[in-house]
């Protein structure tokens, strides 16, 4: 939901002439501005020691994160809030697909529940791909002339939304290698608000760095009170620091390819937000790529689901056997002590 609506707000933004780049920018600046006082003030005796190998992999984990914000806006201004949600269903397979690489993931080609997690990962790049070649017929079309709609304009070309569609693309894959990165930093070094601090402040430098090479206009730096000031206040707080902490924590607890299976509700506030305040149109690509993605999708958390099940049982069953009395080689312990 968070995400969803900053993708709304920012497709707003620009759509009003907000720079994407500029949003990343003054949105992680906020973020660390937000949170500084707690890294001053909060909790600093109780904090694990701050290596510079932590530091150089928190670095890393900002750029994915910075790769992925731009990548986003950038799809986002070539196509729509909807196609955008539709292609974060994409996390699941990548973050699995990486998870398996690295090792975090066990892989039993026998096993249903392998079995499922790897059908579910083919079928929702299959739909991702069907999403972005696809455009189709406008199920839902808004009545708006095109001389006075930039969303109209952007959807005229076929290959406007295929280029979204990858930069889209892109963006999940580059979160998904922030999940994974997330994963082994909270390992070593289990203190969420820091990550998500340094994180901040290391994408503010790394996108600032970016956006002085690629936005030559200095007036686009100006701050005024419309649409974009809203999109930068969104992202900051709710979208960088509240979602971020909540991530992080989440992958701490439970693993990274559990937190990236939670995506396939937001597509549907991106239809009904994109639709009641950007006017924009879904078409019936969109909704047939979505539909395949969430049917991997649903396909891998099953699986994922099935094989925790199974572990759980295993253990328990384990602990049974080693505490009942009736084991033999507990109850010939007790006779010899008898």
């Amino acid at each position: 939901m968070a995400q969803t609506g900053s993708m709304i707000l920012n497709k707003a933004a620009m759509s009003k002439g907000t720079n994407e780049y500029i949003i990343v920018v003054y949105a992680n600046a906020l973020s660390a501005l937000i949170l500084l006082p707690y890294i001053l003030i909060f909790h600093r005796s109780e904090r694990p020691p701050l290596t510079l190998s932590i530091l150089c992999r928190i670095f890393m984990l900002a750029l994915f994160g910075c790769s992925s914000q731009i990548f986003g806006n950038i799809g986002i201004a070539y196509s729509s809030p909807t196609l955008a949600t539709a292609m974060l269903n994409l996390i699941p397979a990548f973050t699995f697909i990486l998870a398996i690489i690295f090792r975090m993931e066990k892989l039993n080609w026998r096993s249903s529940s392998s079995q499922a997690k790897i059908c579910g990962s083919i079928v929702s790049i299959t739909g991702a791909f069907v999403v972005t070649f696809y455009k189709g017929l406008p199920i839902i079309q808004q009545s708006i002339s095109l001389s006075n709609s930039p969303n109209q304009l952007l959807f005229s070309s076929q290959s406007n939304w295929i280029l979204g569609g990858l930069f889209l693309a892109a963006e999940a894959f580059s979160t998904s290698l922030w999940f994974i990165m997330q994963a082994f930093i909270v390992k070593k070094y289990p203190a969420v608000v820091f990550i998500v601090f340094y994180q901040c402040l290391f994408t503010t430098i790394q996108s600032a760095a970016f956006t002085l090479v690629a936005v030559r206009d200095a007036s686009a730096w100006e701050l005024r009170l419309d649409m974009g000031l809203i999109a930068i206040l969104y992202t900051g707080i709710v979208s960088s620091v509240l979602r971020y902490s909540l991530v992080t924590w989440c992958v701490w607890k439970a693993g990274a390819f559990f937190c990236s299976m939670f995506k396939p509700l937001g597509i549907i506030f991106s239809v009904i937000m994109g639709v009641t305040f950007l006017r924009d149109s879904v078409y019936l690509g969109s909704l047939v790529g979505a539909l395949i993605i969430v049917i991997g999708f649903y396909a891998t958390m099953w699986g994922k689901a099935t094989e925790e099940e199974l572990v759980e049982s295993l253990g328990q069953n384990k602990i049974s056997r080693q505490c009942t009395p009736y084991n033999d080689d507990v109850w010939d312990t007790l006779q010899i002590q008898w």
